[in-house]
């Protein structure tokens, strides 16, 4: 018998683009694979080349202060505010997955101030630390305990590094006293040759000898705190960059300076390059700039000084890597490339960037699909730029191409934050207004990796705050539609906090664009444009903190339409498709809207109204968000090979609640709410369908189908929906928490699981009545436990216990018997539980207690006491030499349902429970005997006085 369950629209978050460091300390392992940085008051590891995330350490409810990998990526050392330092071992998930699982060592108090900066040798055995206590400790890393401890700077300790000294750097001493004890515990020259050097915010470099013990140089030069050091086993060179805007080379062997190079900018991180021959500074400009070690002159040309957001904060590099890795304040990462670098060159263009990582997104204030396969995502994210992400997998194998999330191109261009964007037809033409009063139209060719501002719109005398480009799409197998970056759009509509709207011609490339005609629109700011999709009459509609609703004539720029019954500020409106279906009005409207459309409106006032343009009346009113609503879309309506609808019209709505509701626009009802945000929601966007290239044009112009084949494709189309990729839309929002959640329907999936798992069921039910009617207690008792009947149980056990008895069975029957006692852990478990239920009623635990009295007899104690370790899954079988029964059991765990709380039952738990009501029937019981001697008694009474 076939069953359909109800459709159920469901969506499921299938892809989250997460922020991965927030500001911090930031280290990278030696093969340069895992980067480890701080995300809050977390730590994060990720995969460089996929953009993965591989473990996540929560905090201890404290800011981390700095953070090291080993370069083994063996051992991870979290420091935090609160004078704390966890250290953990790194392994290799169990789970085929590529994750690493951290597993906590120990907990450790170093010093008496917070730790400022760490390091880790090497060989991955010496860890050293400097404390705001100006104090230095070295540590055994596997063994976690402090092998030395250095005083001598005055302030906080802000740099540290080891390194090996070269054999001759120190005279050897010609004195013959006998060694100390520490000294003579170190047999290994190579161990004795290992140096620490410290950096203070006093501005010394001291040189640390970890064999004697002490220090053996006192480097006294820099003016200002020493930010980052080096070393050069080549060159035999230490290097120092302070905030006193200079670098200074040092030779290890006289511990003299040998050059110092006026870098002219507060300096954050140095290192070699070239080994030895070459230096690298980084600073406040945000300038990656590279020198010369031999004549102390910059090689790079002049670069243009960065903002003060833009600051590089650290430097990462590691010498067999072909890359170096910048980390800026903005949350930046930047991959420098090194190949072509040359010590012999005298003058070098700007190291090129060969990759862009966005520690995290900020605030996500807009988004939308471009590209003509909708790959990319352009996002608004709270800056004066728009970053433009991948949203798609990358080919396994391939390492060009950009993993999910990865970063693609940036457009520069907006002196102040970009408030709102939008996208053509097509997803070449973008279109961007920012607080600068200017808007701009941006040419996007992904293919050639051209992106570049075609056009600028100023004129507005405040913020632009909606802008919005014509969405119709040309005839496909047009020039317009084949060519799309040959044919930018007509116009652009844009609105502003100056209460006005400007229509904009586009002409060609470099000519100045002029506004076609300004309108007064609002009383207060405008918050949202859209225009129709419709290619004969071009409509677009201003929504505004006024509470109003305006529809106008896109080519006369005259309001044909006023929208009023929000009672606040209207953030949202959005125009319903050419080819959405019309709605039913019940009641005193009666009819149905009018075929020239419908508009969505999101509102301050938590509400989201559908409305007529044949009327301008409110269609639908949707409650249900509990804050401000903030975008609203329409859902395209998806449709079968025959252009059959599988579900009405729907609107997705977000909000300042942080969730996403799903609307079904027919009956007015919440279909349902997505929740995987923690901050207000403020963009929300479906995938377009795909741009049809030349040959999916031709397909699509075939000849078409006969009548039979066409009533074939209906039927599979209905029967396997849920396989067609049109049937599965998805939906993509950015939040105030930095997070992009994309929401993959699955409607299809779950109307189709769900219809599965009925028929399955209903066959299942029918084989147990089956069994029980033929008495196959066996098969009978592994059903019903498998599919939690536990009635059709019960009835089973009282029929045999009822029943008449057979000699030496515990139960009555001696095959129930031998069902019981071969009864794995899991079935024996959840037999117990429901022996729990049943005792603990009067009319059913007399079978309870019969069963129970049974599997005491037929299993020793230690087993039911341990059945909860040692049971196995779900889908262990009762007879495992049967093949049928075995693979019908599994089929039976499929289909069992999980009660949360019962999973987390023990079983003493259970025997309490047992024990409990056993304790009050044996009570009654011995009540009930007293009263029947009683009775017995006066009956006897009664007859002797007769």
């Amino acid at each position: 018998m076939a069953y359909k369950a109800d459709t159920r629209t469901t969506f499921e978050p299938s892809r989250v683009i997460q922020p991965i460091y927030t500001g911090g300390a930031v280290d990278l392992s030696y093969d340069g694979r895992i980067l480890a940085t701080c995300l809050g008051e977390e730590a994060l590891l990720t995969d460089l080349s996929t953009g993965a995330h591989l473990a996540q350490i929560e905090g201890d409810g404290e800011a981390i202060t700095t953070l090291a990998l080993s370069s083994d990526a063996k051992f991870l050392v979290i420091c935090s505010r609160n004078l704390s330092m966890r250290i953990f071992a790194l392994q290799a998930s169990q789970d085929d997955d590529g994750t690493i699982t951290p597993k906590l060592l120990r907990t450790l108090k170093p010093h008496a101030a917070p730790v400022v900066t760490t390091a880790i040798d090497s060989t991955s055995s010496l860890l050293a630390t400097g404390g705001a206590d100006g104090v230095v400790k070295v540590w055994d890393l596997r063994a976690g305990y402090a092998t030395h401890t250095f005083h001598g700077h005055s302030g906080v300790i802000s740099a540290l590094h080891f390194f090996e000294a070269a054999p001759s750097a120190e005279p050897a001493s010609k004195s013959k006293k006998r060694k100390s004890r520490d000294e003579e515990e170190l047999t290994d020259e190579t161990t004795a040759r290992y140096r620490l050097a410290s950096g203070g915010e006093d501005g010394k470099v001291r040189v640390w000898d970890l064999a004697k013990r002490k220090s053996v140089a006192n480097l006294d030069s820099h003016v200002s705190v020493v930010r980052s050091l080096d070393y050069s086993p080549e060159q035999s060179l230490l290097l120092s960059g302070s905030r006193d805007r200079t670098a200074i080379v040092w030779d290890a062997r006289t511990w003299k300076a040998r050059a110092t190079i006026p870098v002219l900018e507060t300096i954050e991180c140095v290192g070699f390059l070239q080994g030895g021959r070459m230096l690298y500074t980084g600073g406040e400009t945000a300038r990656l700039r590279l020198w010369s070690v031999a004549n102390g002159a910059e090689v790079t040309e002049e670069q243009e000084a960065g903002t003060e957001t833009e600051a590089i904060v650290q430097v990462l590099h590691r010498s067999h890597l072909g890359f170096i890795l910048s980390v800026h304040a903005d949350q930046t990462l930047l991959l420098s490339s090194l190949e072509g670098l040359s010590p012999a060159s005298k003058s070098l263009a700007t190291l090129p960037v060969i990759r862009r990582i966005s520690g995290t997104h900020d605030e996500v204030i807009d988004l939308a699909y471009i590209g003509p396969d909708r790959s990319l995502l352009a996002l608004a994210t709270n800056l004066e730029d728009i970053r433009i992400v991948s949203v798609e997998a990358s080919i396994e194998g391939s390492s060009n191409a950009p993993y999910f999330g990865a970063d693609v191109a940036l457009l520069k261009g907006h002196s102040d934050i970009v408030i709102t964007i939008d996208t053509d037809w097509s997803g070449h033409w973008l279109a961007t207004g920012a607080k600068d009063n200017s808007a701009r139209l941006w040419r996007l060719d992904p293919a050639n990796s051209s992106y570049e501002c075609y056009a600028t719109f100023t004129g507005h005398a405040e913020s632009i705050g909606a802008v919005s480009l014509p969405h119709a799409t040309p005839q496909v197998g047009s020039q317009a539609y084949n060519r799309p970056l040959e044919h930018p759009p007509k116009f652009l509509i844009t609105g502003s906090q100056d209460k006005t709207v400007k229509r904009w011609e586009i002409g060609a490339k470099g000519k100045a664009s002029r506004a076609v005609y300004t309108r007064k629109a609002h009383d207060k700011d405008i918050n949202a444009i859209d225009v129709s999709d419709s290619a004969s009459t071009q409509l677009f509609a201003s929504a505004s903190q006024d509470r109003t609703v305006k529809i106008w004539d896109a080519e006369a720029g005259e309001t044909i339409g006023v929208l009023r019954g929000h009672k606040r500020g209207v953030w949202s409106v959005a125009f319903a498709s050419t080819s959405m279906p019309a709605l039913t009005i019940t009641g005193e409207g009666g009819g149905a809207s009018s075929a020239k459309g419908m508009v969505v409106t999101g509102s301050g006032d938590k509400t989201v109204r559908i409305w007529s343009l044949s009327d301008y009346s409110c269609l639908r009113t949707f409650e249900g968000h509990v804050n401000s609503v903030l975008k609203v879309v329409w859902l395209p309506v998806p449709t079968g090979d025959g252009g059959k609808s599988r579900r009405g019209a729907q609107v997705a709505s977000a909000a300042g609640d942080g969730l996403v509701k799903i609307w079904d626009a027919q009956s007015g009802e919440c279909a349902t709410t997505l929740d995987n945000h923690t901050d207000r929601v403020w963009a929300l966007a479906v995938k377009p369908p795909k741009i049809l290239s030349l040959d999916d044009q031709e397909s699509v112009a075939a000849p078409a189908k006969s009548d039979d084949d066409s009533a074939m494709a209906d039927a599979d189309d209905e029967e396997y929906g849920t396989q067609r990729g049109e049937d599965q839309l998805t939906l993509v929002s950015g939040s105030a928490d930095s997070t992009l959640t994309f929401w993959l329907d699955t409607t299809s999936t779950t109307a189709l699981a769900a219809t599965t798992q009925a028929s399955a069921r209903i066959e299942q039910d029918q084989e147990l009545q089956n069994h029980i009617r033929s008495a196959n207690y066996r098969e009978a008792i592994v059903l019903a436990l498998q599919l939690n009947h536990p009635k059709r149980l019960l009835d089973l056990f009282a029929a045999v216990v009822n029943g008449e008895h057979e000699a030496g069975s515990f139960t009555g029957k001696q095959d129930v018997d031998d069902v019981l006692r071969e009864l794995s852990d899991s079935q024996l478990w959840a037999l117990l539980r429901r022996l729990r239920d049943w005792n603990a009623n009067a009319r059913t635990h007399d079978i309870a207690q019969h069963v129970l009295h049974a599997l005491l007899r037929l299993h020793p104690r230690e087993r039911i006491l341990n059945v909860r370790h040692r049971r196995r899954g779900p889908a262990a079988s009762l007879f495992e030499e049967d093949e049928v029964n075995g693979s019908l059991a599994k089929g039976m765990a499929v289909m069992s349902t999980k009660d949360k709380v019962q999973e987390k039952e023990s079983v003493k738990d259970v025997l309490d429970g047992l024990k409990a009501y056993t304790d009050r029937h044996l009570t009654r019981l011995e009540k009930i005997g007293e009263e029947r001697f009683v009775l017995l008694w006066a009956l006897q009474q009664m007859q002797g006085v007769a």
